[in-house]
Order: structure tokens, then sequence, then C-alpha cells
């Protein structure tokens, strides 16, 4: 007569197809009956291949065979195999997927009037029926909450998240207002890449139709953790009409392309000087010396900024020109501009050249795109205290 303990023997001898361990160590054989010497036996595998399912049917019947059962009945379950798909075509990455454009404001360097280009603009948009946010990633020089009226406010932060301000029709969050004022932040190259992230994740950021970010002025580690965490729709460099600032132009410009980032123009700041006396022009720095340069990467000169003192007060008395004299020469410039930057992003789209793809965590180049690697290094706590970097950089 064969037992139930005499085929469990045998099955203990049947190996599972690509391991060294038996059915009955691995815990996969649920049941066994014997009656009348006709064998069911029921095992449950976590593999979907009918090639492991038809090996371990063979494996069974050859041991069983010295047992000279009558009939013999193998159940094998198994999941469900996965359906085969088409291939889908690779999408950016997106940790902040509610908002429907990211528009990079970027600079070769400092001083050049970045960060008043990027308030004004998004006032703009804003005054055009857009649903606009402004991220001050400025984590060295974070200027915006004073142009913006806010120093000094405190953050609200609700069930761990940052609730972004609301000023002149736009949501607004800077490292400036989440750190102590005049804190000097000393941070490697993983703290940036981290305080970036979290600024985009730890925001309470809600739809929008477009996130006007205001970026440290070069090209490192916070444009390349930018580009790498969200599909960043257009890029806007900031520049002065004299060459020392156009060869670093060159640089910020270079970093759109390498990072597939479409140039949507170029803001020439300090293009001359109106004498409020005399009426006269001066251009201090020279003037329209960008065109040629817009011209090189394939985009235009959004707008041209004279060295105006309203823009300066304004800035500093957090009143930005846009929206408390929307109607100055150089108000409507900023209008301009912002109805430029939108309808390249249209065409963007229609042409389909936003994507990040290439240069994502994990992505293909063998299409003969170079890769972009961020050069880590080890990170320390910030010490803000909150939620948004608050230990979390560490």
């Amino acid at each position: 007569m064969i037992s139930e303990k005499i085929v469990e023997e045998k099955l203990s001898k049947v190996i599972y197809p690509g391991f060294k361990k038996s059915i009955v160590e691995f815990g996969f054989v649920k049941s066994i009956s014997c009656e009348d010497d006709i064998v069911h036996i029921t095992i449950k595998i976590t593999s979907s291949s009918s090639e492991v399912e038809d090996a371990l049917k063979m494996s069974i019947a050859k041991e069983l065979d010295s047992l000279e059962v009558k009939d013999m009945h193998i159940r094998i379950l198994k999941p469900k195999p996965i359906e085969d798909k088409k291939p889908e075509i690779k999408s950016s990455n997106n940790i902040t997927p509610q908002i429907k454009n990211f528009i990079m404001i970027s600079s070769g360097k400092g001083g050049v009037g970045k960060s008043t280009t990027s308030v004004n603009l998004a006032i703009a948009l804003a005054l055009d029926g857009k649903k606009v946010g402004l991220l001050d990633a400025d984590i060295y020089g974070p200027n915006i909450p004073r142009m913006m009226g806010l120093e000094g406010q405190e953050v609200n932060i609700v069930a761990g998240k940052v609730m972004p301000f609301k000023v002149f029709g736009i949501e607004m969050m800077s490292m400036g207002s989440i750190v102590s004022d005049g804190t000097a932040l000393i941070w490697r190259g993983a703290m940036v890449q981290k305080a970036i992230t979290q600024l985009l994740q730890d925001i309470l950021w809600s739809d929008l139709d477009c996130l006007i970010i205001d970026m440290p002025p070069g090209t490192g580690d916070a444009q390349l953790t930018l580009a790498q965490s969200v599909p960043v729709s257009a890029g806007i460099n900031v520049t002065t009409p004299q060459q020392v600032a156009l060869d670093d132009s060159k640089r910020s410009l270079e970093m759109f392309e390498k990072l597939n980032i479409p140039i949507a123009g170029i803001i020439e700041n300090m293009s001359g000087f109106v004498c409020p006396s005399c009426s006269n022009e001066y251009d201090i720095f020279g003037s329209g010396t960008c065109e040629e340069l817009a011209k090189q990467y394939n985009t235009e000169v959004l707008a041209r900024i004279p060295i105006e003192p309203s823009i300066r007060e304004g800035g500093d008395d957090g009143k930005p020109i846009s929206q408390f004299n929307p109607d100055s020469v150089v108000g409507q410039k900023y209008k301009v501009a912002a109805k430029a930057l939108w309808e390249n992003l249209e065409k963007f789209k229609a042409n389909n050249k936003i994507g990040n793809e290439n240069i994502q965590p994990g992505a293909n180049t063998s299409a003969g795109a170079a890769p972009v690697s961020v050069a880590s290094a080890s990170a320390d706590s910030c010490g803000t205290g909150t939620s948004c970097c608050g230990g979390g950089c560490g």
C-alpha cells in the first residue's frame, strides 16, 4: 500500500529547477493523497514558466515510477504569466506630477538679475491668467522672499509638508524662508541634490500650469538634479551685455543642450541706462550683444531690460515692478517676455521637444547621447528643523 509519507519521501528528492533545494524543502508541496494506489499531488510554485512546470512533472513521475502506482494526478498551481505588452516610450521622471511645466531660470554667473527676472516673469505669467508657482532654488543666495515682501515670515507645515506662500497671485517657496535668516549654507554636492529634490517633493504645490525655478548660478549639481527629477519644459538664460557675462552664458546654454532642455530664450539685463535727469541713454555695459549668442543656440532674446532704479527699489521693498507698475516700460517688457516664453513652450510641445529621458537615472544612452552623472559626496544634515531638508539631507 502506497502512503502519503512514502510519496513525500520521494518528492523530497525532486529538486526545483535552477536551485539546490527540493520542492518539499521549499514548501511547494501543498497536498498528497493516496487511495487504491492512485496518487494525487498538488504543488504550488512561484514561477509562471511552462518549462519549469514540465520539468517538475517529469521529475516527479520519475521518482514515483518505482512505487508502481496505478495512476498519478499532478496538479501544479502557478501565477498567471505576465502579458506581453508593446514597449512603451520611456517618459521623463517626474517627482512632482501635478505641475505641467517646469521652467529653469539659469545664468552662467551671479549678479546678473536672475532672481529679479524669475520674480517678474512669474508675476507676468500669473497676470496673463496662468496658475504659477515660483521656487527659489538658489540655495546659496535666496533673495526672493525679500523681493516678494515675505522676508521673515515663517512657513506653515501641514502633515510634514511645507505650505507655499501665496502672494501676488502665485505660490512661492524659498530656501531663504526655511533656514534661519543670514545662515550660511555650506553644502557638499549630495546635500545640494537632496535639497533640490525636497524643495520639489516636500512643498505642497497645487496643480500648476508652470513652476518658475530660480536656479543657483553656474552649471552644477543643482541643475543636473533638477533635470533628473522632473521633465524640464524650457530653460531661460539671464545675462548682461558685457563679454565676460556672455562667456559664462555660453556655458549655461551648453548645459541646457546637454540636458536636453529646450532653450526658450535669453533675457538681457542692464541693457542700457536712461538718465532720469537728461533722458539720454547710455550703454554702460553695452546693448544688444546677445543677438549673436541667441542665433548660435537657435533661440531668441525675450527682452532687453534697461538699468531702471524702480526695478531695484521694487526688489528691495518687496514690490515687484510687474505687479506694482505693470504698465511701465519695463513692466511691459516683462509682459512681452512672458508671452513669448509661453508661445515657445507651446511650440516645444507641438514639436515633441520636451523630454529628459536620456539623462534620467537608468536611461539607455546607447543612441548616441552621452550619459550624464552626478558626482556624489557624503551628505550632512542641514539642520533646518523642518520636514523640507530638515535632517533629510543627511
